[in-house]
């Protein structure tokens, strides 16, 4: 064979194989990859429970059903990122025909796994808006059946509850509620309070006052009328939605999501406690979501959170939903948490590859 020929071949060999090299490492790169969403499908208020190295995860489905007639749409992953689609949380209760069931979030005790939510809407909530209601369950996955009611007599709207245990073994429920008042410089709105659990089912009635709203980017609407509070208009009505609760050497942060989830200025922000029952403070807050925000043509609302540990326990990682380019899903995220000397911040919202939890 002449030499030049041989060459070429020996050429052309070594460039194959060097492409082949090339096409595994990159192979290997995007196998230790993820890009949001890690669940393209409609999965709002995502809350993960992470029990005996299995995360479960379960999303809003309003009005809707599963395909196996329950409430609450429920994955399985784990490694926070392959997320498995394993049916419906929630047995519906009886006579919840019509109801919306939002924001579910699960905590075990003793034993028994608990599911916290708000029903209402529709032909049961229109004279008492949303109520909170709790449901139990021997296996993370469910079926869930509804245990109790966790009422507010205070409020006719109560969404978004978050069980929070402190280093002394006592329960909390947090959770967000109307305020019409615009009393002490608040705007009228949703805002976020606490309350002491007597047990995993009832609450003490002693709630008080975490966060309501201040500034103006939290507005969901203006000149916005209210049939639930008989037809009123209010030149502004504000949202702080989505608690949950995390202790940080030796403080209590309580974040948050504020704003229209539709637009762009929705995100997520924090107050801070020395004590789980405050008071809390904005910690120099007060000009947008510090935590988690849009990025304009690329990030639209990412929001109501939860926080969950990754696989090896040492990375925690905001769990969040964002919508779709086409705004049709709110659809699974998560990207990690930060502990600066400003404050917790995300690292995102991301829509590029990141490593792998």
């Amino acid at each position: 064979m002449p030499h030049s020929r041989r060459t070429f071949l020996q050429q052309a060999a070594a460039g194959l194989a060097s492409l082949a090299l090339i096409n595994q490492a990159a192979a290997r790169a995007a196998a230790r990859t993820y890009t949001n969403p890690v669940y393209a499908g409609q999965f709002p208020d995502p809350f993960v429970l992470k029990h005996n190295g299995r995360y479960y995860a379960f999303g809003t489905t309003g009005q809707g059903r599963t395909p196996d007639g329950r409430i609450f749409t429920l994955l399985t992953s784990d490694n926070l990122v392959d997320w498995k689609p394993a049916g419906g949380a929630l047995t519906p209760p009886t006579g919840a025909e019509g109801a919306d069931f939002w924001a579910p979030e699960v905590v075990y005790h003793n034993g028994t796994f608990y599911m916290y939510y708000s029903m209402g809407g529709g032909a049961i909530g229109a004279s008492i808006g949303h109520r909170l209601h709790v449901a139990t369950s021997k296996t993370p996955e469910g079926p869930y059946t509804q245990a109790a009611l966790l009422d507010v007599p205070a409020s006719k709207f109560t969404i978004d509850a978050h069980a929070f245990q402190d280093t002394d073994g006592q329960w909390y429920l947090f959770y967000a509620r109307d305020f019409i008042d615009s009393d002490n410089g608040y705007r009228p709105g949703t805002g976020l309070v606490v309350d002491k659990l007597i047990d995993m089912t009832r609450l003490a009635g002693q709630s008080r006052t975490v966060m309501r709203a201040r500034h103006d980017w939290t507005v969901f609407e203006k000149n916005r009328t209210m049939p639930l509070y008989g037809g009123q208009t209010f030149p502004e009505w504000h949202t702080l939605e989505g608690p949950f609760v995390r202790r940080h050497n030796g403080k209590y942060y309580c974040f948050y999501s504020g704003a229209n989830f539709l637009t762009p200025r929705y995100g997520v922000d924090f107050c801070v406690a020395d004590s789980i029952m405050g008071p809390y403070s904005e910690a120099g807050g007060g000009k947008g979501p510090r935590v988690l925000a849009a990025v304009a043509d690329h990030v639209r609302g990412p929001g109501h959170h939860s926080h969950v540990m990754s696989p090896d326990g040492k990375t925690e990682y905001l769990v969040y939903h964002a919508w779709n380019k086409e705004m049709t899903e709110r659809q699974l995220c998560i990207d990690k948490l930060a502990w600066t000397a400003q404050g917790p911040r995300c690292q995102g919202p991301t829509y590029t590859p990141q490593p792998l939890p």
